[in-house]
């Protein structure tokens, strides 16, 4: 369903558009590949004087994590193909290797707040990382099966898999747990 007409007539002004894909690879690891472009919508001075052309990407930057069947990330790697300040943007890729042995289920965004944040990395690529662990839980979505008794590791992830829920009620009865009940979540 797309959202409403908007009140009034409008101008486009900037597109951020991020691409995720992922992989199976033959050695039995995981290739997970994420994309961030920016584009304008309007020609703009740079600094320095120089004309950036509309739809032109002003951001165009690449990542790519190899990961095992346990979430944990076993190499990366970062390449600009646009970036405001060229090289002085780009110097900072090499760094991202510092995401290998990381486990994007455990406190992932925690450690890549902590290893890249503000001068530490780039805020784009930084950024791109953070759609990571959803991606990795849907790229082994029916590769992994959970072990019986076990209690699944997305209830209580989100507002509709809340364990005093309905489709916990009806997809995951022995783990539901009646509205008002005090429990712990996940």
């Amino acid at each position: 369903m797309p959202l409403s007409a908007p009140a009034c007539s409008r101008q486009p002004l900037h597109t951020r558009t991020i691409r995720v894909h992922s992989y199976v690879r033959e050695d039995g690891l995981f290739d997970i590949e994420a994309e961030l472009v920016d584009v304008k919508a309007y020609d703009f001075v740079f600094q320095g004087g120089e004309l950036h052309q509309a739809g032109e990407p002003v951001h165009d930057m690449h990542l790519r994590v190899t990961i095992d069947d346990k979430f944990t990330i076993r190499d990366a790697e970062v390449v600009y193909d646009a970036a405001p300040y060229g090289e002085f943007c780009s110097a900072i890729a090499p760094d991202y290797k510092a995401l290998v042995g990381l486990n994007l289920l455990r406190q992932f965004r925690h450690e890549v707040r902590e290893r890249f944040g503000r001068t530490a990395g780039c805020t784009h690529v930084t950024e791109l990382t953070n759609v990571l662990p959803t991606v990795a839980v849907q790229t082994m979505a029916g590769r992994r099966h959970e072990e019986p008794g076990k209690r699944p590791f997305q209830l209580d992830g989100c507002h509709a898999l809340r364990v005093d829920g309905p489709v916990v009620q009806k997809y995951y009865p022995s783990w539901h747990v009646p509205p008002g009940t005090d429990h712990e979540g996940g």
